[in-house]
């Protein structure tokens, strides 16, 4: 069984996902990285050419998941059906996410927030709720950049213009930002994906 080194503060992959590995040759982390960003690339082609609006749902996140990573894992846009060492219960993924999607229009349609903090928002609780097996910190930062560019009509985030799958300073950064999230600090997850 191949078993792959993980970056700061990623959720593990346990026996049975790392089964849904379609291309079973991949043996080393940056291999996997490579593939899985290859996918990715492909998945923000597919929205330049869609520009979704209707985007704060369960349908259109399992999709936008399954287009970043079906040409490497089987369970790509399906939510995880194990407990991780971050994340709400597995089975409580649904409510969660729904109650996410309906605080979000909230936000927007109250102006309770400027775009930058509601995309912010997003970002953290998808974190937070950690709805698939693998790929969660990619797919919530591709859905606040989302959000920003087609629903707001402002430039995305910059992430602090750095690689966040790889352990480093500016994952250090990244991650003490959603503790502190966690905590209901918003300052520096703002601060951040403006840097």
């Amino acid at each position: 069984m191949m078993k792959f080194d993980i970056p700061q503060g990623a959720t593990p992959l346990d026996p049975n996902e790392l089964e849904g590995l379609i291309l079973t040759h991949i043996t080393r982390r940056a291999e996997l990285d490579r593939w899985e960003q290859e996918n990715i690339n492909e998945a923000l082609a597919w929205l330049a050419d869609h520009k979704p609006k209707d985007i704060l749902n369960e349908r259109f996140m399992k999709r936008l998941h399954k287009k970043m990573f079906c040409n490497v894992w089987r369970w790509a846009g399906t939510f995880r059906q194990r407990d991780k060492n971050i994340g709400v219960s597995w089975y409580t993924i649904p409510v969660q996410l729904k109650q996410l999607c309906d605080d979000a229009q909230y936000w927007i349609e109250h102006r309770t927030f400027e775009a930058d903090e509601i995309a912010a928002r997003v970002h953290h609780k998808l974190v937070w709720i950690h709805l698939f097996p693998n790929g969660n910190g990619r797919h919530a930062r591709i859905m606040a950049d989302i959000l920003l560019e087609y629903g707001f009509d402002k430039p995305p985030f910059t992430w602090g213009r750095a690689n966040l799958i790889r352990s480093g300073q500016d994952r250090t950064k990244y991650i003490e930002s959603l503790q502190a999230a966690d905590r209901g600090d918003y300052r520096l997850l703002l601060e951040f994906v403006r840097s």
